[in-house]
């Protein structure tokens, strides 16, 4: 019997999206961090990427305890007037997750975070995914 290794010509990568209204950040983050990985499916191969794309929506209402939510911000600045830009915190817990190399840059790339209810990914009909918490 041979053992299946997963080439990334062969990897099919699907779209969901996940409100993160009232979740709380580190289980809902491990939850995207896996979908976006792919090891929920069974053709997982360490070495190439065949996850999903995570649609975030709702991000401003994600559950943290205490006073986490205003404390944690995270900046990058362009060092141009003007060029001070803030993350959510959801995307760097994701970012922590994944692993550190050129393979992990590429899977993060397909996290995408929202603020409201709306997002521009809808000609990719995306899938409602309610993680199990």
């Amino acid at each position: 019997m041979k053992t299946l290794s997963l080439r990334k010509e062969d990897a099919q990568h699907d779209w969901y999206v996940v409100d993160a209204s009232d979740k709380i950040l580190g289980r809902l983050a491990t939850k995207i961090a896996d979908r976006i990985r792919g090891k929920d499916k069974p053709t997982f191969t360490p070495h190439t990427d065949g996850g999903d794309y995570v649609v975030v929506i709702n991000a401003e209402k994600i559950r943290v305890t205490g006073k986490k939510f205003d404390d944690k911000k995270y900046y990058t600045h362009s060092l141009y007037p003007g060029g001070l830009k803030a993350k959510y915190i959801i995307e760097e817990a994701v970012k922590g997750m994944l692993p550190k190399n050129k393979l992990g840059k590429q899977m993060f790339k397909k996290l995408k975070v929202y603020k409201g209810d709306n997002h521009p990914h809808e000609s990719q009909e995306p899938q409602i995914w309610e993680p199990k918490l």
